[in-house]
C-alpha cells in the first residue's frame, strides 16, 4: 500500500491529496461516521491505491465504504470512481442525474476528456475509466438525503460551473463539499487578507446566471465551511463569496470582448486576457508571489479556463 496524505479538516472529515499534476491542486474526502464511510469525490485512477490506503490507515476495509460521491464527472473529481466502486463492495454511487449515465458508461467521457487533454496527457494523468454498473448508481434527486450511520447527507443540484453538478452538504459538520462550484482557492496564494477565489470555467458547460443562482442557495444554508476540491478548506464561505460572485462576471465579460475574434486565434486570446486578469487580481489581493510562479501555479487553470470560455462563446453563437 500506498503511504498516502492527507489531513483532518473537520470532525469526521479528512481532505486526502490526489496528487495531480503537483500537490496542493485537488483534493478528494473522506467522510467517517463511526465505522461507515463515504467518499467525496475520487481523484483519477491513480488515486484510488492512496484513498485504500486511507482506509487501511482508519482500521477499516473497503467493506465499510457506503457511498462513493462524485460532485460531477470532470476527471479530476470522478476519474477513479469506477475503480473505486470496484474495490468497495458495499458501495453505492450517487450521483447528478445528467452525469450518472457518464460513468456507467465513460465512453463518451473519455473522449470528450481526450479531445480536451490529448490521447497522451489522458492516459498519463487519469488513467483508464472504468464502468459502474447502473445497479450500483443512484442518480440523485435535488434535495435527496443519504443516510451515513446516522449523519445527514444533502445532494443538492449547482450547476454553472457544469449542469451537471452538484454539492453535499454534511449534516455532522455544517459543511458543504463544493466540489468546483465555490471557486478555485489555492494555499500558496492565500495572503494577509486571506484566501483568494477564482471561478473555474473548464469546458463545457459554463453558465454564469445558474452559477449564480447556484452560491445563493448553496449560501442559504448558512454553512461553517466549504470543503473545495482546489483546494481543501474555506472556512466562513459567506465571508469570500463575493469574490467568487465576481470572478464569475469578470470571467464571463473577458470572453466576450473577444466574441467577435475569429475562431483559430480566440481561445489563445482569450487566455492572454484571462492570465492579465488574474494576475492582477491577485496582485490585489496582496499576492506578492513571482508572477512566473503565479502563472506556474495557475498553468493548468489558464488554459482550461481559457478553453471552457471559448466553448461558452461558441455554444451563445449556435442558440443566438
Amino acid at each position: 500500500m500506498p503511504t498516502p496524505r492527507y489531513q483532518a479538516v473537520a470532525d469526521g472529515v479528512l481532505c486526502i491529496e490526489t496528487g495531480l499534476y503537483r500537490d496542493g491542486l485537488a483534493a478528494c474526502y473522506l467522510i467517517r461516521q463511526r465505522d461507515r464511510l463515504a467518499f467525496v469525490n475520487t481523484g483519477t485512477a491513480h488515486t484510488v491505491p492512496d484513498l485504500l490506503a486511507v482506509v487501511q490507515a482508519l482500521g477499516l476495509t473497503p467493506q465499510h465504504v457506503d457511498y462513493v460521491i462524485p460532485t460531477h464527472v470532470h476527471l479530476d473529481h470522478a476519474g477513479g470512481a469506477g475503480a473505486l466502486m470496484a474495490a468497495c463492495p458495499n458501495a453505492m454511487l450517487l450521483a447528478h442525474p445528467k452525469g450518472a449515465p457518464h460513468l456507467i458508461d465513460p465512453a463518451k467521457l473519455t473522449a470528450g476528456a481526450t479531445a480536451v487533454y490529448g490521447e497522451a496527457a489522458f492516459a498519463r494523468d487519469f488513467g483508464e475509466l472504468t464502468p459502474i454498473p447502473a445497479s450500483r448508481v443512484v442518480a440523485a434527486a435535488d434535495g435527496q438525503r443519504f443516510d451515513l450511520a446516522g449523519r445527514g447527507l444533502t445532494f443538492i443540484h449547482t450547476p454553472g460551473h457544469a449542469n451537471h453538478h452538484g454539492c453535499i452538504h454534511d449534516a455532522g459538520s455544517n459543511g458543504l463539499f463544493t466540489g468546483d462550484t465555490f471557486g478555485i482557492s489555492y494555499r500558496e496564494l492565500d495572503t494577509a487578507a486571506g484566501p483568494w477565489l477564482f471561478a473555474p470555467t473548464t469546458p463545457v458547460a459554463f453558465d454564469p446566471d445558474a452559477w449564480q443562482r447556484s452560491l445563493e442557495r448553496m449560501l442559504a444554508l448558512a454553512p461553517n465551511a466549504a470543503f473545495l476540491t482546489h483546494y481543501c478548506r474555506l472556512d466562513e464561505p459567506a465571508r469570500h463569496v463575493h469574490q467568487l460572485r465576481r470572478s464569475i462576471q469578470d470571467l464571463a465579460a473577458i470572453a466576450l470582448q473577444q466574441a467577435d475574434q475569429p475562431a483559430p486565434e480566440r481561445k489563445d486570446r482569450i487566455k492572454a486576457a484571462l492570465t492579465s486578469h488574474l494576475l492582477a487580481d491577485a496582485r490585489r489581493h496582496g499576492c506578492t508571489l513571482e508572477d512566473a510562479r503565479i502563472r506556474e501555479l495557475l498553468a493548468v487553470d489558464l488554459e482550461l479556463n481559457a478553453q471552457g470560455l471559448d466553448v461558452w462563446l461558441q455554444q451563445r453563437q449556435r442558440s443566438a
